[in-house]
């Protein structure tokens, strides 16, 4: 779970996480909030641990400064200990209710990697923001015709991987670039890849979202500078 500048929604994302009825190690990786953040985490760790230090089940790591949501994952990977790893954002947007359907083609034995999709089925979404669709659209449309996959959500935050996928691959994105990275990637390694429709309850940027036109103009370029070249 990466985290940066997330308070409001914090406590009740891990909550989340935690309420689901599956074994499991929460990672959380704040990096460099300044909103209270990490002092809510170092509070929930040290509860955590007096509860049942054995469980070890919730680890925080904290950066120093903001590097990224590629550099918050690159530092939690480092400390898995599990089979599969799901990319959780603490934002409040993704439901971990819909861990069971996102596992499932893994545990199956059908698949390496699971993406969520926002755009085909599932559960209820919140409707917004036309424009972000459209660029999201034509970033897919961009991956799938470098990569031959036919992904309807290139860009979800919900990714879910076995582990010894991730460990086999070398991550260079250190902020949003990340998602058309490990797609690139995983696409060259020849991964069984699935896609599951999942919910969506979406933020406005006066409620928290980060992400930007910007970061679509990065996307397109780390999709194209991914294939040509790791």
């Amino acid at each position: 779970m990466p985290v940066f500048n997330e308070a409001k929604t914090l406590v009740e994302s891990i909550r989340r996480v935690e309420g689901v009825r599956l074994p499991k190690q929460i990672i959380v990786v704040d990096d460099g909030s300044t909103d209270g953040s990490r002092e809510i985490l170092k509070r929930l760790e040290a509860e955590a641990q007096q509860k049942d230090a054995s469980l070890n089940h919730l680890k925080v790591i904290l950066h120093p400064f903001n590097q990224g949501k590629g550099a918050a994952l690159r530092s939690g990977l480092a400390h898995v200990t599990g089979d599969v790893v799901i990319i959780q954002d603490a934002d409040l947007e993704y439901d971990p209710q819909d861990y069971t359907i996102l596992l499932a083609p893994i545990l199956a034995g059908k698949a390496d990697v699971v993406y969520g999709t926002r755009f085909s089925g599932g559960g209820p979404h919140r409707v917004l923001f036309f424009w972000h669709y459209l660029g999201n659209r034509l970033l897919t449309l961009v991956s799938n015709a470098l990569t031959n996959l036919n992904l309807t959500d290139m860009e979800v935050g919900y990714k879910v991987f076995k582990t010894e996928v991730l460990r086999g691959i070398t991550l260079k994105s250190n902020r949003f670039g990340f998602e058309p990275e490990i797609t690139v990637k995983v696409a060259k390694k020849r991964c069984r890849v699935y896609e599951v429709p999942i919910s969506y309850h979406g933020r406005t940027y006066a409620e928290g979202k980060k992400i930007t036109w910007r970061d679509g103009v990065v996307a397109l370029y780390c999709l194209i500078r991914f294939w040509l070249k790791d």
